[in-house]
């Protein structure tokens, strides 16, 4: 079977959720943000101070 390619490796609330996913081919992490409030998402490339993608090492 084969593997997935985005896991989640976070998540916090149940109304308002922010979940950490990470691509497993590349290790990039991701910020997931959705709403019952609104009815909205969104997600966006987690980024370190100096700008740059912040990166999981995938072994």
């Amino acid at each position: 079977m084969a593997k997935d390619r985005f896991v989640e490796v976070y998540s916090q609330g149940a109304a308002n959720v922010e979940k950490i996913i990470v691509d497993t081919q590349t290790g990039v992490n991701y910020l997931l943000a959705s709403s019952t409030l609104t009815v909205g998402c969104g997600m966006s490339v987690l980024v370190d101070a100096d700008g740059r993608p912040i990166v999981t090492p995938m072994s």
